[in-house]
């Protein structure tokens, strides 16, 4: 444990904090003003406070790693989730829920909190300790791996998400028999239609009424039944580890704790990374995208806002913020469903009521400024804030009843008064009015500190709406985060990739750019002693210090994501996009190998079977091919030009089958060792274009599927289409990614169109399927899944669509991506 006390030393330097709260300088035989005086006497409490949480969080990090340690013990004789979090009886308690269920108010309407992937074992808890068990008996634990699951929207800046859909249900029920002859048993289900053919062998499903006729294997045909059930699998899984940052279009999201944690979002998921120990720990309490986080004073309660949603069935989904504890990870409050409009944008905790009120903006038209009483969930004022864009909100730190804002073209200052919030706008007077005010922090003194896009930094004293001082000129351009230090000195960071400090008197002390590579600094927060965290534009996020280097402790996708290819003998995979990034990741470390970017937005990818090359598709029709160790370039090729949406080389790495949008599956042989490619010729038969592509074992043949719900097989190395159902039906294939067919029809919804599922993988060992859909959804299914309506476990994380899942090679983890959400999330197989 001494480690682990060690890192919040570093973090507080408690030994002058005591210092100072002992200092009698500012005694009432000094010279100083009446009001200078109380508000030294604030500091000094409010400083007093943050020890007194500091030793809080310590030993709430404490009972998380006692915790911990009892939970390893004990899972090789206990699996299950964890039924109540074991809390030291001495802590803090508030009302709380369990397992991220709330225990609702009388009278008071609030969502179910699903769980997240945090959930523990249950540990054997020896008689002596003093151990305090959350009740469980009062609510239902609503799980993210359940099998019936509510699916969300697929993200409302993408093409497909303005349709309305109906979800997974994922139940074990057979749907309603409509009367039929018995050797032909037809299921109905909204938009899809299922049929069996005993004599013929087959099993014919509707989507969109288009029929799609699929031939069962031979030895299946006597026994086969559409009213048979299929099982659950098995196995789980359990997000492991998650890539990427938002840093592109969000502000003030990253933040330190006590405990060594580095916390931040990405998707629908808050990310708790302890970098010294290399281990991450998820809150997946939200269903959509997170757009802002706030640390409680404590620096334990944590608050998060989302954005409004679409359920599966078309319903709107209200934007809310949940308050949660870092240590167990369970939500202890959900606030203003039904109240906020769209999204939210900004968050804050009071400090010097310790933490009692919350402010909050939303992306209304009005940006309505509400504040909260967040342990009561009562709203305590409410107050139209600005119709045009709120970039930041804060508490005074001395005052909790002044909040200021600031964005597009204002700067205000709000009292909070018997129940009213009173505004005084910003006078910029002889100074030229920013067209954004970008971000603010306060000094110790208690003047606020503002940031703006004309790259100033300006003043305004403690209890006034003037300037009191201006930096002219601090950066070249915006000025997007402003962080005040323990030892009183301001740090800035801007468009120009520059992070400047400040002494009290706000003269310049060091300065350091960022790499270009990094992009523009969007947030700044003080890391242990001498670090600082940056986040960045580009979605990293950077260590270092002023003095020295900034390295990447994460870092992400820009554009949205498609492509993913697994090595076939390493713990690698490969990801790209259309922020034209090509990504070379290490599973185990959990860190980037190598990052290439490229002239064109990426598709598609695949690796040669050798694992020495890897070829990329492209949304233009040109196509790369990488040697996967130096990420240098083996060849270049253009087949049409439209994008190519899969590449997928033969198991003896003889053949590259690529899948364009123009219909065609072009057709190239491969020699020396995946460096050396020669034409072919196209596979031609679609009607529409390509979606999936799967090789036989034997490299012999290839099946297809396209955008019209076809499947085609071929017999590549002649380009020839196969016909004849007694060929293929017996088929062998070395993978299964192919949304239609025999082996997967049971994997689609009730009432889907034939677009809801991006993406299928079959696992190394044929037990598992896995699928991506349109409702940020990854459902885990047994395979062979032909069975109607088959069950699945279905886990949330991504708030966008899912536009790839894959099984590593050992099927050790599964890896999914998101499309407009940027993010990667590993799964382990458990």
């Amino acid at each position: 444990m001494e480690d682990g006390f060690s890192s919040y030393s570093s973090l507080y330097d408690t030994s002058s904090l005591l210092q100072f709260c002992n200092d009698d300088s500012a005694s009432a035989a000094s010279s100083m003003e009446v009001t200078d005086r109380i508000a030294s006497l604030e500091q000094r409490v409010q400083m007093q406070e943050d020890e007194i949480q500091l030793l809080k969080s310590a030993l709430a990090d404490v009972v998380r790693r006692l915790n911990l340690s009892e939970e390893q013990q004990a899972m090789g004789t206990r699996r299950g989730p964890t039924k109540a979090r074991p809390m030291i009886a001495t802590l803090p308690l508030r009302p709380t829920v369990n397992n991220g269920t709330v225990l609702p108010k009388k009278g008071s309407g609030t969502l179910p909190s699903p769980s997240g992937p945090g959930s523990r074992k249950d540990a054997t808890t020896p008689a002596n300790k003093r151990i305090l068990y959350l009740p469980l008996s009062t609510v239902r634990r609503a799980n993210s791996n359940e099998h019936v699951g509510t699916l969300t929207r697929k993200d409302s800046g993408d093409s497909k998400g303005n349709r309305t859909r109906a979800g997974s249900t994922g139940s074990n029920s057979s749907g309603k028999r409509s009367e039929s002859k018995q050797r032909d048993p037809v299921f109905n289900a909204g938009m899809r239609r299922v049929t069996h053919c005993k004599e013929e062998g087959y099993v014919k499903m509707f989507l969109k009424g288009r029929p799609i006729t699929m031939y069962m294997p031979k030895d299946l045909v006597d026994n086969y039944s559409l009213e048979a059930r299929a099982d659950l699998p098995s196995n789980k899984l359990k997000l492991d580890w998650v890539y990427g940052y938002r840093g592109r279009d969000c502000r003030s999201n990253l933040y330190l704790l006590p405990t060594g944690e580095t916390v931040y979002f990405i998707a629908s998921v808050v990310v708790l990374y302890n970098v010294d120990e290399q281990l991450q720990r998820h809150y997946a309490g939200h269903t959509d995208d997170i757009k802002c986080l706030a640390v409680h004073p404590d620096k334990i309660t944590i608050a998060t806002g989302q954005v409004a949603g679409t359920s599966s069935d078309g319903k709107q989904l209200a934007p809310h913020v949940r308050v949660w504890d870092s240590v167990s990870l369970n939500t202890l409050h959900i606030l203003g469903t039904g109240f906020f409009d769209r999204a939210l944008v900004c968050l804050a905790f009071s400090k010097s009521n310790g933490g009692n009120t919350l402010c909050v903006v939303d992306d209304s038209n009005d940006h309505v400024l509400s504040v909260w009483d967040w342990q009561r969930e009562d709203r305590l004022a409410e107050v139209k804030c600005s119709n045009e864009s709120v970039f930041a909100a804060d508490f005074h730190p001395t005052d909790s009843n002044v909040i200021v804002t600031c964005g597009k073209s204002h700067l205000y200052f709000w009292n909070l008064e018997k129940g009213v919030l009173v505004k005084k706008q910003g006078l910029f007077e002889k100074q030229e009015k920013p067209k954004f005010v970008l971000c603010v922090t306060f000094a110790e003194n208690g003047d606020t500190i503002t940031g703006d896009s004309s790259g100033n930094i300006l003043v305004w004293g403690k209890g006034t709406n003037r300037i009191s001082h201006v930096i002219q000129g601090a950066h070249e351009g915006s000025i997007f985060a402003l962080c005040m230090l323990r030892n009183g000195s301001l740090v800035s960071g801007g468009k120009d990739r520059r992070l400047i400090s400040w002494d009290s008197s706000y003269q310049q002390i060091q300065m350091v750019e960022v790499p270009e590579l990094f992009g523009p600094i969007r947030t700044v927060a003080e890391g242990r002693g001498e670090s600082v965290l940056i986040g960045t534009t580009k979605n990293f996020v950077l260590q270092g210090s002023l003095d020295g280097e900034f390295t990447p402790i994460t870092q992400g996708h820009t554009d949205e994501l498609w492509g993913l290819a697994i090595h076939p003998c390493k713990s690698q995979f490969l990801t790209c996009g259309h922020d034209r990034q090509v990504s070379l990741w290490d599973s185990s470390s959990h860190q980037s190998i190598w990052t290439k970017h490229m002239e064109d937005a990426a598709q598609s990818a695949g690796f040669h079977p050798s694992g020495a090359v890897v070829a990329i598709g492209t949304e233009t029709g040109r196509w790369l091919v990488l040697d996967t160790d130096s990420k240098d370039l083996v060849t270049v090729h253009t087949d049409g030009n439209e994008q190519l949406s899969v590449m997928r080389y033969g198991p003896d790495g003889n053949f590259l089958a690529i899948g364009s949008h123009d219909n065609y599956i072009y057709i190239y042989a491969v020699a020396e060792n995946g460096r050396k490619y020669s034409r072919v010729g196209k596979c031609s038969g679609h009607s529409s274009f390509i979606t999936h592509l799967d090789w036989s074992v034997d490299s012999q043949y290839l099946v297809s599927n396209s955008g019209d719900y076809e499947i085609l097989y071929w017999i590549p190395s002649v380009c020839k289409q196969v016909v004849s159902m007694e060929t293929t039906r017996d088929i062998s294939w070395a993978t299964y990614t192919c949304t239609l067919g025999f082996q997967v029809f049971g994997l689609w919804p009730d009432g889907s169109d034939g677009t809801d599922i991006n993406a299928v993988c079959r696992s190394n060992e044929k037990s598992l399927l896995v699928t991506g859909d349109d409702f940020g959804k990854v459902h885990l299914f047994s395979y062979p899944c032909s069975q109607f309506r088959a069950p699945s476990h279905v886990y949330g994380g991504h708030s966008s669509h899912v536009t790839n899942v894959n099984f590593l090679y050992d099927d050790s983890f599964l890896v999914s991506t998101g499309g407009k959400d940027m993010s990667v999330m590993q799964w382990r197989i458990v």
